[in-house]
């Protein structure tokens, strides 16, 4: 079993330590703006600090369940590679938005993207399940016949 998602684990481990950096970065950022919990405004550095985590925080769970989704359904390694993709795609949106707000855009359209592609990975490996397990019916043979 664990052979089957070392990879998802190793991406989840990934991302967690990710989101953990993008908090210590708003840490920092309210030291040394002098911005205490839990005021959420200041200077435009410090904002654009705390909305790229806040954007990053919100969208994870939906990451990690497509992640997994993704992996157990349809393929490991394609879900690996695609979640190490959305990963780095994610840091750069972070570094952009920490540097000017313009600099989010291309980051932010690139992830989503790859979220995208996750979803419709995992709604077709549900589907392949579904449609071999409920109803007998293996796609995969029907196309390599």
């Amino acid at each position: 079993m664990l052979d089957q998602i070392h990879w998802l684990a190793a991406v989840t481990v990934l991302g967690v330590l990710e989101q953990a950096y993008f908090f210590l970065q708003v840490i920092y950022a309210r030291r040394l703006f002098g911005i205490s919990p839990p005021k959420i405004s200041g200077p435009p550095e410090f904002e654009r600090i705390f909305r790229a985590q806040v954007n990053s925080s919100e969208y994870f769970p939906i990451f990690l369940a497509i992640l997994w989704q993704a992996g157990l359904f349809f393929h490991q390694g394609l879900a690996a590679a695609l979640g190490l993709l959305y990963l780095c795609a994610r840091y750069c949106y972070f570094m952009g938005y920490k540097a000017s707000s313009s600099e989010r855009l291309a980051p932010i359209y690139f992830s989503a993207g790859v979220l995208w592609i996750l979803i419709a990975v995992s709604a077709l490996g549900i589907l392949h399940f579904f449609l071999s397990h409920y109803v007998g019916l293996n796609v995969l043979q029907l196309l390599t016949a």
